[in-house]
């Protein structure tokens, strides 16, 4: 299919011959520019951490939960910052619940965890974020576990250079990084709320998403186009589908907290990490950036650090429709702050949704994003 199957790697497919210049590096306003140099310079942020924290570094002394007793779901954990994720949280106690695709790898990556750790809790379940009907047999399965379920870590995601699309006829990337995704916390987040209430706990929900978001023009951002786009361009979706992840943030945060809901959700940028994916696509061009590139690169453990943070951290405590990287909230972009974008792409996918799946099945959701 020519897909970049990248679970979790975020911008690194961009550093390719085929789309990747030196003048792409000068997509950062000039008011992250004082962050950029902090991120390679490795300097701390107000918390502590910073662009070389490790994720078993800022997971060490988290002590906001009784970890023993956490459920967390992880989408994608079969490599790189999904796996290192699925490790750490399982080393902290975590039941953890692997949504994979590739159920052969996921089980290769359960024998690690164990074999570190003999008591980790680590449950396989397989989904296709990229298929709304896959999404919904995960839930259906998950839910008649009659697990709590106190963190969902929305990770996986794709990279696909050529213009493809799901089952359900809608382009391949938005498909499976944003709208399947959605679909998954709809679907989870009455068990959510429920199990916050039940437990005291609060409940956390991360997106995945990236800095190349900023890449993103209002005039760009249609969703019929997101759906169908006219002219195809493998880097532009890529980065509407993680600004998508950032809005359905904003969105949700709003409608969790009108609720007095005790479950927050953020978005967390992990960086640009040293990959397999990054690997693969060295070419003439890359071969030449790949030496420059790797010293600015974050390990994998790295790279699973804002992650780890956002979902386990006291610090991180009633932070909710924020943005994340290096382990410290952070600014994104104007269209990402909209709260009418994202208000209208929570609805706008809402009532796609109603045509896919089953109507009975979309009135048993919560009403978190009006119609």
């Amino acid at each position: 299919m020519g897909l970049l199957y990248m679970s979790d790697q975020n911008c690194v497919g961009v550093i390719s011959h085929k789309f990747f210049s030196f003048d792409s590096l000068s997509f950062f306003p000039h008011s992250q520019m004082k962050g950029t140099l902090k991120y390679l310079a490795g300097i701390a942020g107000p918390n502590g951490f910073g662009s070389r924290s490790t994720a078993e570094q800022v997971t060490q002394h988290s002590a906001l939960f009784p970890r023993s007793h956490l459920t967390a779901i992880i989408t994608g954990g079969t490599s790189g910052i999904g796996a290192e994720t699925a490790r750490v949280l399982a080393k902290r106690g975590v039941r953890v619940v692997m949504a994979v695709r590739d159920m052969k790898k996921a089980e290769m990556v359960k024998e690690r965890i164990v074999r570190e750790n003999p008591e980790a809790d680590i449950r396989l379940f397989e989904i296709d974020l990229s298929s709304l009907s896959s999404v919904d047999r995960f839930c259906s399965q998950f839910l008649s576990q009659d697990l709590p379920l106190n963190i969902l870590i929305n990770n996986a995601g794709v990279f696909s250079p050529n213009l493809e699309f799901s089952e359900e006829k809608i382009e391949l990337t938005f498909a499976t990084n944003f709208l399947g995704h959605y679909l998954l916390t709809e679907m989870l987040i009455k068990k959510m709320i429920d199990t916050a209430e039940k437990s005291g706990i609060e409940g956390r929900i991360i997106n995945l998403s990236s800095v190349i978001h900023n890449w993103v023009k209002p005039d760009c951002f249609s969703f019929p186009k997101l759906l169908h786009p006219i002219r195809y361009n493998g880097t532009r979706a890529y980065a509407q589908s993680k600004m998508a992840t950032i809005l359905h943030a904003k969105a949700l945060s709003k409608q969790l907290k009108d609720r007095n809901a005790n479950v927050t959700i953020n978005a967390v940028h992990p960086g640009i990490v040293k990959t397999g994916i990054i690997r693969a696509h060295k070419g003439l061009l890359t071969d030449s950036l790949f030496l420059i590139a790797s010293k600015l690169l974050k390990s994998i453990s790295q790279g699973a650090a804002t992650t780890c943070y956002v979902a386990l951290s006291n610090e991180a405590k009633g932070s909710s429709g924020k943005y994340f990287a290096d382990c410290n909230e952070t600014n994104c972009s104007d269209l990402a702050n909209d709260e009418s974008v994202a208000f209208k792409l929570c609805t706008q996918s809402r009532a796609l949704i109603h045509d896919y799946l089953h109507e009975s099945q979309i009135h048993s959701f919560p009403n978190l994003c009006p119609l």
